[in-house]
């Protein structure tokens, strides 16, 4: 097995201008927050986003990096609406495709197949195949039942942050919910994946058990230790959301000369610098 491991500063040469990538967790849970902040610092945009969105979603559109947003929410989960997104909704315009969880995740699992569709009874009769009039029926060849017909959706790249890993591109989780994360990686053409600690392969099964291996080397092109790298969204059970953080956040994006002063303290350095400006945030009990 070849070691896969990546400096942080390096992933943005993964993705380029004009992919569509998928990026892994729930809301803000589990979010390769680390990674989505890589892509704040470069120059790639004109993204299309694939995601259970939260604050990734969020950061990415207040920069301008993104083109469409494809989901099946986008929360803060404590909060309902990431406030980046929903002004780039209501203000801007921006292009999304909405669909219902169950056709998200047969979408993802229709890419992960290598299928253009898959079949599926969620959305039948719903305003989601009116917002969406692209989508089509089909007839089962066995029965008299109709389904929605749910195009594959394929990734250029996925991010994915986890638990644990090895540096041949295994990697774990802890927590009680795998959020889909390794149907996200089966449908990109490379996953790069982030994780709390880089472990030997034999310290990936000397705790836990091997159900807990949810992403395969076989599908994950780089693996980066990011301590921390979920932050402000949870990574259980290593730590919970950091919901003062998470406040601040939504105060500083209802206005500019806040955001400005956000975007200053804590997205305009490296990754050191953003963490030590959120252990400053968390002694000095800063007002959120």
């Amino acid at each position: 097995m070849g070691d896969k491991t990546l400096a942080l500063a390096d992933v943005a040469g993964h993705v380029e201008s004009g992919m569509t990538i998928g990026i892994g967790g729930w809301g803000s849970r589990r979010k390769p927050m680390a990674l989505v902040r890589q892509l704040l610092r470069s120059d790639v945009t004109d993204l299309t986003v694939v995601s259970f969105g939260g604050p990734d979603v969020g950061l990415l559109c207040a920069a301008g990096k993104v083109r469409r947003v494809v989901y099946g929410f986008v929360s803060l989960d404590s909060i309902p609406l990431d406030p980046h997104f929903r002004a780039a909704r209501e203000q801007h315009g921006l292009p999304v495709t909405e669909y219902d969880e169950g056709m998200f995740v047969a979408a993802l699992r229709a890419g992960a197949s290598r299928l253009s569709f898959l079949p599926t009874r969620a959305g039948l009769e719903s305003d989601v195949m009116r917002r969406n009039p692209e989508l089509r029926t089909v007839a089962s060849p066995y029965d008299d039942e109709v389904y929605v017909a749910v195009p594959g959706i394929r990734l250029d790249v996925a991010l994915i942050h986890l638990n644990r890993g090895d540096a041949a591109g295994n990697g774990q989780y802890l927590g009680p919910d795998p959020y889909f994360d390794d149907v996200l990686a089966m449908a990109a053409d490379r996953t790069i994946l982030s994780v709390e600690k880089i472990v030997s392969t034999a310290d990936l099964t000397a705790t836990a058990p091997p159900q807990s291996l949810l992403v395969s080397r076989l599908f994950t092109r780089a693996v980066v230790e990011a301590p921390n790298g979920a932050h402000f969204t949870s990574c259980v059970p290593d730590y919970d959301r950091d919901e003062a953080f998470q406040r601040h956040y939504v105060a500083s994006a209802g206005d500019p000369d806040a955001w400005r002063a956000f975007a200053a303290a804590y997205l305009a350095g490296d990754e050191d610098q953003y963490q030590a400006a959120v252990r400053n945030h968390a002694l000095e009990g800063a007002p959120a």
